[in-house]
Order: structure tokens, then sequence, then C-alpha cells
């Protein structure tokens, strides 16, 4: 059985770790979500995707047993694939939430980092133990953990190897919502279907703003958003909102 699925339903594409119990992400797994994200990039009928692991964990860290028989030479070899797995998952040109149980370690958390937004359950733990192994993060943790809570909380998170419970990752920004933990796929599935009735393209030019953005200076930034703006305006769904507003009044466009 494959042990990451992408499974699609109403404009929501759900990519889902099975790899019980732990969901812990071997080579196989890093491969198959480097597959799954290009795909969900791909298909039309997938517009937002939810990352999943399941009702009691979402991913428990790496394979330690694998990672124990590389040398430096086979990791300098694997490390780029492993980072090209994560990045195909944030370069998803889609709205992407995740939804947390259980524990998300490791290469679990890096995993969350790459989603727009993150749901947690109120039993959810978060954390990246890579130093405890004698490691850091490999999977983009170092970078998108300091871009999304600040590098003193990311540094504190990375040097101490610690776990925090979701009322703390909701305190400092690593996680957006925290709710009980039998409702967290729905919550997340709400979320995602929504914007999946949204403007495609509006929604990828935002999300590459955004992201293309804090990678730059403010200039380069405002540049980025300027071109995706009026680059809209060439979209029927820009069409279809305007004229929607102008007859309807706000919020009841329909987009295709």
């Amino acid at each position: 059985m494959a042990t990451v699925n992408l499974e699609v339903s109403d404009g929501v594409g759900t990519i889902r770790l099975d790899r019980p119990p732990m969901n812990a992400l071997n080579i196989g797994m890093q491969d198959l979500l480097r597959e799954l994200a290009r795909e969900a990039t791909e298909r039309d009928d997938v517009r937002a995707v939810i990352l999943y692991g399941g009702e009691k964990v979402f991913a428990a860290g790496a394979d330690i047993k694998e990672m124990r028989e590389m040398d430096h030479a086979a990791m300098v070899v694997r490390s780029g694939a492993l980072q090209e797995a994560f990045t195909a998952v944030a370069r998803i040109p889609k709205p992407v939430v995740a939804a947390i149980t259980g524990y998300a370690l490791g290469g679990g958390c890096e995993l969350t980092l790459c989603a727009d937004y993150r749901i947690a359950a109120d039993n959810a733990k978060l954390g990246q133990p890579e130093i405890l192994l004698g490691l850091i993060p490999g999977a983009g943790g170092t970078q998108r953990l300091a871009r999304l809570v600040g590098p003193s909380r990311a540094k504190d998170l990375i040097f101490t190897g610690r776990q925090i419970r979701a009322a703390e990752a909701l305190a400092i920004g690593l996680v957006d919502r925290v709710v009980p933990a039998a409702e967290v796929y729905e919550e997340a599935h709400a979320w995602a279907a929504k914007l999946a009735q949204g403007p495609a393209l509006a929604l990828r030019a935002a999300k590459e703003s955004v992201d293309a953005g804090l990678e730059t200076d403010l200039e380069t930034g405002l540049t980025i958003e300027r071109t995706w703006f009026a680059g809209l305006f060439a979209t029927e769904d820009r069409e279809r909102g305007m004229r929607s507003f102008v007859e309807d009044g706000p919020g009841k466009a329909t987009f295709l």
C-alpha cells in the first residue's frame, strides 16, 4: 500500500500520510510527497489541499532507523531530495491547510510549516527535536520556522528540542487555530472547501505574492504584487467578481 495518498472530492485534495503507527517519514514517503504535491499542483479538480496524518498522529518525524544507516556521502545526496519534497508541498500554488493531530515532530513539524494555515488538535504536540540526535532540522525547519515565529522563538525550539502543546503553539504563531481533536479534519476541510469555491487565479496570485515577497526586499515585493494585480484584470474571474459586486452586492460572486 502507498504510504502517502491523494484523495480528491469536491475540489479539495487531501494528501494523507498513512504509515502506521507514527507516520515516520522515510525515503519512500518523502518521494511520494513530492510526486503528490506536483500532482495536486497540476490537477484542475484540486483547488485547495489538506495535509493530514489521520486521527491519532500527524507525523512523529523522520525514520531514525533508516537515517542511522546513512553516512555523510549518502546524506549529501539525500538531503537535497528531502528538501525538494517539502519545497514541492510549499510551492503548491493553491491554498494548503495542515490538519494536525497528535505528534508533529521533526519532519512532521517541518511539513506543517509548508502549509498556508495550520489547524491543530487540542492534544497536539509540536517540536523540532533533531538537536537531541546531534543534528539540526534538515527539511526547512531552520528557515521556515524562523520566518513564521521569529528567530528567537525558533532558536528556542531548535536549541532545546522541546515539545510544545497546542496552546503554546497557538500563542507563538506556530499554529493558527486549536480545536477539539475530533474536529480537526472537519475544520480543515471546511476551510479548504470554502477556498476551493474561490477565484483560483487570484488565490494563486495572493499566495505567490506573499511568499515571494517575504524572500525579498519591499520594493521588489511591491513589484511582484503590482504585476499580479494588473495581470488579474485579464481574467474571467475578475470580470465575474466585479460584475457580481455591481449587480448583486459584495460577496455573492461564483467562480468556475
